[in-house]
C-alpha cells in the first residue's frame, strides 16, 4: 500500500531513471517481480514446459503482432493459459498508456482467481514494454507511487522502460495522485 502524503509530486525522469539504474545486476530470462507476476523475454514465454512448470496460467505478450513476436492465442491453444496481446513497438513515440487500464484489469482478474492465477508479461527482452505495463498495473491495483512500483520490480529484475514509457507512467502517476486526493477530500 502506497504511502502517498497529501504534498506527494510525481519525481522527474531524471530522478526515476536513477531508481532504474541503482543496484542492477544480473537478471535470468524470467523472475517473478511481485507475488504470482513474473516478466521475461520472448524465449521463456515460447517453452510451454517452463510455463506449465512456473504455473502460469495467463500470458500477456507486449510485443504482440506478425512485426513482433507473433505467438497468439493460437500458440497456447495446447495450455490452459489465456491470452493477451499488446501490439506495442518499444518506441518512445508510441502511446502504450491506452494498454495501461486493459492489462491492468486482466492481470487483477488472473491473480483474483480462486485457483491461484499466474501472470507472466514479456516483451523481447522484458526490460521495457513488459515492465512499462506491470509498474501500471501496480500503480492501479496496488496503488503504489510510480517509484514504489520501480522499486518493488527492480529488487527483482533489471528493468528500463524507454523515455515516453517513463513519461507516460509519470502521467499516469499524477492522474492516479489527483483521484486519491479527490477522494480524500
Amino acid at each position: 500500500m502506497s504511502t502517498q502524503e497529501v504534498g506527494y509530486e510525481t519525481p522527474p525522469i531524471c530522478d526515476l531513471l536513477t531508481l532504474l539504474l541503482k543496484n542492477r545486476r544480473p537478471s535470468s530470462a524470467y523472475n517473478e517481480v511481485w507475488p504470482d507476476i513474473y516478466i521475461s523475454d520472448a524465449t521463456t514465454a515460447k517453452d510451454k514446459t517452463l510455463l506449465r512448470h512456473l504455473g502460469v496460467t495467463h500470458l500477456i505478450n507486449a510485443a504482440h503482432g506478425p512485426a513482433h513476436i507473433h505467438t497468439g492465442a493460437d500458440f497456447y491453444w495446447d495450455t490452459n493459459i489465456e491470452y493477451h496481446g499488446v501490439e506495442a513497438p518499444d518506441s518512445r513515440h508510441f502511446d502504450i498508456a491506452p494498454f495501461f487500464y486493459p492489462t491492468a484489469s486482466f492481470i487483477h482478474e488472473a491473480l483474483s482467481q480462486q485457483r491461484g492465477g499466474k501472470v507472466l508479461v514479456h516483451c523481447a527482452r522484458g526490460v521495457s514494454r513488459s515492465a512499462t505495463l506491470v509498474l501500471a498495473y501496480l500503480m492501479i491495483y496496488e496503488k503504489l507511487t510510480v517509484a514504489e512500483a520501480i522499486n518493488a520490480v527492480c529488487a527483482q529484475r533489471n528493468i528500463l522502460p524507454n523515455a515516453g514509457f517513463l513519461q507516460q507512467l509519470r502521467q499516469l502517476d499524477s492522474n492516479l495522485n489527483l483521484q486519491r486526493r479527490d477522494v480524500i477530500y
